[in-house]
């Protein structure tokens, strides 16, 4: 890896893809394909030989854990996991001060929690990088990892057009905001009362605007799909909307990928979900088991992708 992008990079925050330019994004792509071959190939990367990452979770997951966990470990360093219950944070201990006092014990911290204000706090007191594992606004590192999947299946990135069907959650955030600094045309079809937030949108219209690419919210997703060379979906209810699940169940009627809906996309497109997948409500077994699916493929560029993440900030 080259020693001038990690120059760049060096000591960042990783927050959103809407502080990154298409160039920056771009070269953690490169570094995420040049970390992954290393590993398959079964080289030794270890470029972070000593250092010690900090995870904080007050939201649960598998993915993110297993990724960073096994990443830090692979890139020569260690990982610490940090539950609600480890830590004072949230039981009378600041954000101010566990940023201070982590700054002072590990090389970087990354937390997946609920309230995105945490993270931007967590980063203001910090003095170390902060990687945004998800909050109930966005989610990079999943998005960071769904490009390098794009780029591997279609060769491009720049004028494809992906669709995404359902809540406009986390994952519609973070997706149109790295389409948009990546030049795709996204299109995002949600019912209404469950869009996008206007502000993200405005954002990622100004960013696609500057990079090439288009950013739309309608509420049909048969038209979302019309020709579409990525298919995207995600949960109708997210983890903390427990309550709303049978309300949410009827407001997501017809934002389903399944057969009828591939057939009105490219013949050639590629069929998304960042996982975990509840089959039979936002996309059926038939279309998440068939061969347009890259799913699992993408599940596993969430390690490689954050690998890259760690190595150039930390």
């Amino acid at each position: 890896m080259k020693t001038i992008e990690r120059s760049i990079f060096k000591g960042r925050d990783f927050i959103s893809l809407h502080d990154f330019s298409q160039d920056e994004l771009s070269c953690i792509l490169d570094v995420a394909r040049e970390i992954k071959a290393e590993q398959k190939a079964g080289r030794p990367h270890t470029i972070l030989q000593g250092k010690t990452l900090g995870m904080i979770f007050t939201k649960s997951s598998t993915r993110t854990r297993v990724s960073f966990e096994v990443g830090m470990y692979q890139l020569g360093g260690h990982a610490l996991f940090l539950s609600g219950r480890d830590i004072q944070l949230g039981r009378g201990e600041t954000i101010a001060d566990t940023a201070r006092t982590l700054s002072r014990m590990v090389d970087g911290i990354m937390i997946r929690t609920f309230s995105h204000q945490e993270v931007l706090d967590l980063a203001k007191f910090a003095t170390i990088p902060i990687i945004n594992g998800l909050t109930d606004l966005l989610h990079p590192c999943q998005v960071l990892a769904d490009l390098m999947t794009i780029q591997e299946y279609k060769g491009r990135l720049a004028g494809l057009k992906l669709a995404y069907i359902g809540d406009g959650n986390n994952m519609a955030h973070s997706l149109l905001f790295g389409g948009a600094k990546m030049g795709l045309n996204v299109v995002i079809a949600s019912p209404q009362g469950y869009k996008p937030d206007p502000s993200v949108v405005a954002l990622a219209q100004a960013d696609a605007k500057e990079n090439g690419g288009s950013v739309e919210v309608i509420d049909d997703p048969l038209e979302a799909v019309k020709g579409a060379d990525v298919l995207y979906t995600d949960v109708w209810a997210s983890m903390g909307q427990e309550e709303e699940a049978k309300v949410r169940m009827t407001a997501f009627e017809g934002y389903q990928i399944n057969s009828d809906v591939m057939k009105r996309a490219d013949q050639s497109a590629i069929v998304m979900h960042c996982l975990p997948a509840h089959r039979g409500e936002e996309i059926t077994d038939e279309v998440i088991e068939g061969p347009q699916s890259v799913v699992f493929d993408e599940a596993e560029n969430r390690l490689h992708a954050q690998k890259a993440i760690m190595a150039l900030v930390i």
